[in-house]
């Protein structure tokens, strides 16, 4: 199973990271900057369980050129607009959304945008945040 992973920060890096951990397939769609980032110094998350440094393969929206079976969104909501028109080349017609954002205003936009068939619920809770290098702490 594909997924991409709308955003590489404290909710996405740690969801994503832990999932491409334990072997799943895992793309994170990222800005330039992010993706050069992660490629130096690879996805690193510090947790109370220890610290693990995560080899994450990243795309940016322009190389999008096929879908995925799962996109976990994981952006800021000032970013949801922009994130909706970077995901139209990964959705296939079963592929499945899976947002993690604050409130729930996002599930309307997105059924709407994307239909209902495409967008599950989702939640998590996580205490987390970026450093200024960009590391994810947990």
């Amino acid at each position: 199973m594909r997924t991409l992973v709308v955003g590489a920060g404290a909710t996405g890096g740690y969801f994503g990271g832990r999932l491409a951990e334990a072997g799943r397939d895992i793309t994170f769609l990222v800005r330039a900057r992010r993706a050069a980032e992660l490629a130096e110094r690879g996805l690193r998350i510090h947790a109370p369980a220890g610290e693990s440094v995560v080899p994450a393969r990243t795309v940016t929206a322009d190389k999008l050129d096929r879908p995925y079976d799962v996109i976990v969104l994981a952006v800021k909501s000032y970013h949801l607009q922009q994130a909706l028109a970077d995901i139209g080349p990964a959705i296939g017609t079963g592929t499945v959304i899976v947002p993690l954002l604050n409130g729930m205003r996002h599930i309307d936009t997105l059924v709407g945008h994307f239909g209902a068939d495409h967008v599950y619920g989702g939640v998590c809770m996580i205490a987390g945040t970026l450093t200024d290098e960009g590391d994810v702490v947990h």
